[in-house]
């Protein structure tokens, strides 16, 4: 069987500037790297549709695999297969993963987007761009406090961190600047990965360039000694961030196999960071598309619920309806059966594990009111009867269900659910959006809101000094934000060995930060981190280049 990179170079992609007049748009709008990707300029488009959005997420992520990305290509794919003008809005692929836990984000099988390589590795360099701004601002910090440090800023109180796009827990914890007087004054730092840093945030939160400025001058780096905030506009430094993001900050027009056009922009986390793609590539896509396909980071409690509380809060955006994936190869994990047994018929731990995927649907149904679609991708491995408990355990829980065998068939293999789904879009009138808390809410309410309507906790338990920081960034101004939980994406609860359907537990909070630009507090849970390390087998180690120059080993 071929590999996912196989497939892809086996392919021969479409001219980008018919990928883009398939689109809508203007050659005068796009700026094209090579001949298979190109920029997007939004304010060189007169288009102005105002399509319909579907998130697509998932049951709670295992090592079998959910196939996410999968399923979102496939979709778009099986939408164009029905006639329709549909176009994809994803994130763009952190080096962390590629490089350590072996996973990208431009699909898989026949349900890739192209140029796969390219787009898992450096792709049009805005992961880099995001880097240097961030590297950038904490130089600047660094050197106000030697050349004289006007501002009064406290070394013990350095709040902002350098990032690198690589796995790296070697560079978690660090001291900077030793080597006496000249090379800067000695303090604690460290690095997150850029995935996670709250310049990605801000660029993929951000609406507009100036929108971007402003949100770059609100960023907290430090502390005086008399304990005020000093931001980066106090340092003057967002005029040359924005300068080092402004072509970043355009997004990316790629193609599908089958040749439906995609928006990849912007690529937080979802499990330290809010997990979207940016708000000016899913704005672009709905004005060039009567349907756009977006995902959110991993299982449904991270991902879909930053999408809702974060994103669409701040951009005024709201899904038309939910697409959650789930194999049956995952569900039998959540109840138990070892990773070897998953290719074996299991009725018992499906049923023990079908719990994940209803709790799913009833937050989304529940909380925020909108309608759910399951999505069950297809294994060789599933059996009629493990097919018949899935589809009757949505049918209990109001939620249709359609098969999706986009790998093996690319768009072919989802009319089927593109079909449901773009029924199930056309149905739905304009409704207000249905948050899981308000912004009215204390920060203490709206973490527990979190913890106990989506995660299913029973209480929250706030680590010392966590609740006094709370009420410190809500006297400073910040109480109306919302809040990003930065936790183990393998469980509803803070504990990775808690699958299915866990309730009747305490989450803890040993942690919050505030990410003043991008409008948001992180609250850690559990011993989540900022910069992953690599696994003791990294995926770098059978990543290569033949001779011809072809990449291989890269999945």
């Amino acid at each position: 069987m071929p590999t996912d990179i196989e497939i892809a170079q086996s392919c021969t992609p479409k001219p980008i500037t018919q990928i883009a007049a398939k689109a809508g748009i203007p050659e005068e709008a796009i700026s094209p790297y090579g001949r298979i990707v190109a920029k997007v300029d939004p304010q060189a488009l007169s288009k102005d549709k105002q399509g319909r959005l579907v998130l697509v997420t998932a049951i709670t992520p295992t090592p079998a695999g959910e196939g996410k990305t999968t399923v979102s290509v496939a979709l778009a794919d099986g939408m164009t297969k029905l006639g329709k003008n549909a176009m994809l809005a994803l994130r763009e692929p952190s080096l962390g993963p590629v490089f350590g836990m072996k996973g990208g984000a431009t699909g898989g099988g026949w349900a890739q987007v192209l140029p796969m390589e390219a787009i898992n590795l450096h792709f049009t360099g805005d992961l880099h761009a995001i880097t240097a701004a961030n590297n950038l601002l904490a130089a600047m910090v660094d050197n106000h406090i030697q050349q004289g440090n006007l501002l009064g800023i406290d070394p013990r109180k350095v709040t902002w961190r350098r990032c690198l796009d690589v796995n790296d827990r070697q560079l978690r914890q660090i001291v900077s600047g030793l080597g006496g007087k000249g090379n800067g004054m000695p303090r604690e730092d460290g690095f997150d990965i850029t995935a996670a840093s709250e310049v990605m945030a801000v660029f993929c939160l951000a609406s507009s360039l100036q929108d971007l400025k402003a949100r770059l001058a609100r960023l907290q780096v430090a502390r005086t000694y008399d304990n005020r905030p000093v931001t980066a506009g106090d340092l003057h430094a967002e005029g040359a961030m924005a300068a080092l993001l402004r072509d970043a900050l355009q997004p990316n027009l790629v193609q599908t196999i089958d040749g439906t056009p995609c928006l990849i922009h912007g690529g937080p986390f979802a499990n330290i960071a809010h997990g979207c793609n940016s708000v000016i590539a899913t704005r672009t896509a709905l004005r060039l598309a009567d349907y756009v396909v977006t995902e959110a980071g991993f299982g449904a409690d991270l991902g879909a619920e930053k999408f809702l509380d974060i994103k669409c809060r701040q951009a005024g955006l709201w899904p038309n309806a939910v697409v959650l994936v789930a194999t049956i190869r995952a569900l039998k994990h959540h109840g138990g059966c070892p990773k070897d047994g998953l290719g074996q018929e299991n009725l018992e731990a499906l049923c023990k594990g079908l719990p994940n995927l209803v709790q799913h649907i009833e937050n989304l149904r529940n909380v925020y009111q909108l309608p759910v679609i399951v999505a069950i991708n297809h294994f060789v491995s599933d059996t009629e009867a493990e097919i018949a408990m899935v589809r009757e355990a949505c049918a209990n829980a109001g939620a249709p269900c359609a098969f999706c065998d986009g790998w093996a068939k690319g768009g072919a293999g989802a009319t089927e659910l593109a079909e449901l789904v773009c029924k199930t879009v056309d149905a739905q009138t304009g409704k207000n959006p249905s948050f899981c808390y308000e912004d009215s809410a204390s920060l203490k309410d709206k973490i527990t809101a979190v913890a106990t309507k989506i995660y299913h906790a029973d209480s929250v338990n706030f680590a010392a000094g966590v609740l006094k920081q709370l009420a410190d960034f809500e006297a400073e101004g910040w109480g109306s934000a919302p809040v990003c939980i930065a936790k183990t994406q393998y469980s509803f609860s803070d504990d990775p060995k808690k699958l299915g359907a866990p309730s009747g537990y305490t989450l803890t909070i040993r942690q919050v930060r505030l990410s003043a630009g991008a409008g948001f507090i992180v609250a850690f849970a559990g011993d989540i981190i900022a910069m992953p390390g690599l696994p003791k087998t990294p995926a770098a180690l059978n990543i290569d280049v033949a001779d011809d120059g072809r990449i291989v080993g890269l999945f």
